[in-house]
C-alpha cells in the first residue's frame, strides 16, 4: 500500500533529451552537393569531352553527359571529374540510406512511401520536364546549324528518351525506398538485423570497410562485365548507369544498416575509430585513386576484350574494377571520417547551405550549363573559367532555392 501511494506522488520521470542536430551528417550532405555542382561545371573543360554533335537526334548521344564543351581544357579537369565520379554518388546513396529505417518504423510503410513520393517523386517531374530541357538548350545553341527555341523544343520532343540530368538519382532512390518497404512488409525486423551486422564498426571500421569493398566490388564487376562501363539504360527521362546500379544499392543498404544501429554510435560515433583515424583514411583514399587511375589508363590504351569471358581472365580489366570499388569506398570513408571528426559545432554558412542543399541539387544543372555557355567566348584560362562557372552556378542555385522555398508548400519538399 505504501509503495502504491509513493508511486502516486512520485514526480514523473523527465523525458529523454532530444538528440542534438547531427552536424557531421548535415554538413556532409551539403558538401556532397557542392561536389556535385563542381563536377558538372568541370565537365565543360574535360579534355576527352567530344565536340558538339551535328544533331541532337543522332546516336550515341554523348552530349547528354557533356552539355557544354569548351575547346580549351586540361588534364586537371579529367583528374577532378574522375575522382568525383568514382565515389560521390555512392556516398549520396549511403547517406540517404542512413535515415530509412527509423523513418520507416516511425511512419509505417504507407506513411513512409507517401512521404518519399512527395519528397522525391514530385520534384522529379518538373525538373525532368522543365529544368532539363532548359539545361540542354545551350547544347543545341552550339550546333553549327540550329533554329530558335521552338525548333529546339520540337527536336527535344523527338528524342524519345532523354536525360533528366542529375535528378536520375531521385527516381532510383525512390525505387530503392520502395524495395525497403516491400522487404519490411515481408520481414518487419530486417533493418534491425542488418543494423546488428554493422554494430562492430565503431571499434573496427576497417572490417566494415573491407566487407563493403568486397560486396560492392562483386556487384560492380558483375554488372560491368554484363553491360560495360558506359552503358546508360533509358526509358523516357528515367535513366541510370547500368554497371553501377547494384553498387549503389549495396551502398544504400549499408546506409540502412548503419542508420538502423544508430546515427550517434557504431560507424558514425563521433568518438569511434573512424573519426579518430581520419588521417589514415585520407592516406588510403589518395593512393587507391591513383592506383585506379593508372590501371584504367593502361586498360583503355589497349584493345578491350570483346566478351565477358575474355574480360574475366584479363588481369588489368579485373584489377581496374576491383580498384574502382576500393577507391569508391576509401574516398567515401575519408570524407565521412573528416566530417565526423571536425563538423561538431554550429556554422551559419554550412547550416544555410545544408538547409538549401536539396533545392540546389534540383536546379543547379541549368545554371551550370548556362554559366559554362556564357564563358565560351571569353579569353580566360580554363581553370579560371571553371571557377567562375562553379561559383556562379552555386550562387545562383542557392539564391533560386531560397526564393523557391518561399512558395507556399515548397518548404516541405525543399
Amino acid at each position: 500500500m505504501r509503495t502504491t501511494e509513493a508511486a502516486r506522488v512520485a514526480p514523473p520521470q523527465a523525458a529523454p533529451p532530444i538528440r542534438s542536430y547531427n552536424y557531421a551528417l548535415g554538413y556532409l550532405k551539403a558538401a556532397i552537393i557542392v561536389l556535385v555542382v563542381a563536377h558538372h561545371a568541370v565537365l565543360a573543360y574535360h579534355p576527352s569531352a567530344p565536340p558538339p554533335p551535328a544533331s541532337l537526334l543522332k546516336f550515341p548521344r554523348i552530349w547528354q553527359a557533356f552539355p557544354v564543351v569548351d575547346t580549351h581544357g586540361g588534364p586537371w579537369a579529367a583528374l577532378f571529374a574522375t575522382f568525383n565520379d568514382i565515389f560521390f554518388m555512392a556516398l549520396m546513396f549511403f547517406v540517404s540510406g542512413l535515415f530509412v529505417w527509423k523513418s520507416l518504423v516511425r511512419k509505417g510503410p504507407g506513411g513512409y512511401m507517401r512521404d518519399r513520393l512527395a519528397r522525391l517523386g514530385i520534384p522529379f517531374i518538373p525538373v525532368a520536364l522543365i529544368v532539363a530541357p532548359l539545361a540542354y538548350y545551350p547544347t543545341y545553341l552550339q550546333l553549327k546549324s540550329h533554329g530558335g527555341f521552338g525548333d529546339y523544343l520540337r527536336v527535344w520532343a523527338s528524342l524519345g528518351t532523354w536525360s533528366a540530368g542529375p535528378v536520375w538519382f531521385l527516381w532510383v532512390l525512390l525505387v530503392f525506398d520502395l524495395a525497403a518497404v516491400l522487404v519490411f512488409l515481408a520481414a518487419p525486423r530486417w533493418g534491425e538485423s542488418l543494423g546488428r551486422l554493422t554494430a562492430g564498426a565503431e571499434r573496427r571500421p576497417a572490417r566494415f570497410f573491407a566487407a563493403l569493398v568486397v560486396v560492392s566490388g562483386v556487384a560492380y564487376s558483375a554488372m560491368t562485365l554484363r553491360f560495360g562501363p558506359f552503358y546508360w539504360a533509358a526509358w523516357g527521362p528515367f535513366t541510370f548507369q547500368a554497371c553501377r546500379i547494384l553498387l549503389y544499392f549495396v551502398y544504400f543498404l549499408a546506409g540502412v544498416g548503419v542508420g538502423a544501429w544508430g546515427l550517434d554510435r557504431g560507424l558514425l560515433s563521433p568518438q569511434g575509430k573512424l573519426a579518430a583515424s581520419w588521417r589514415l583514411w585520407v592516406r588510403v583514399a589518395l593512393p587507391a585513386f591513383i592506383a585506379y587511375a593508372v590501371t584504367v589508363m593502361y586498360v583503355f590504351s589497349h584493345p578491350l576484350p570483346r566478351t565477358w569471358q575474355a574480360a574475366i581472365v584479363n588481369v588489368p580489366v579485373m584489377a581496374s574494377m576491383a580498384l574502382f570499388a576500393l577507391s569508391c569506398a576509401a574516398s567515401g570513408f575519408a570524407l565521412l571520417a573528416v566530417f565526423l571528426r571536425f563538423a561538431r559545432s554550429h556554422s551559419n554558412l554550412f547550416e544555410n547551405l545544408s538547409k538549401n542543399a536539396f533545392g540546389i541539387f534540383l536546379v543547379h544543372f541549368v545554371f551550370v550549363s548556362w554559366c559554362c555557355y556564357a564563358l565560351l567566348g571569353i579569353a580566360l584560362p580554363p581553370f579560371v573559367k571553371f571557377l567562375l562557372a562553379f561559383a556562379g552556378a552555386l550562387a545562383l542555385s542557392w539564391a533560386a532555392t531560397i526564393l523557391l522555398r518561399r512558395i507556399p508548400g515548397a518548404e516541405r519538399i525543399l
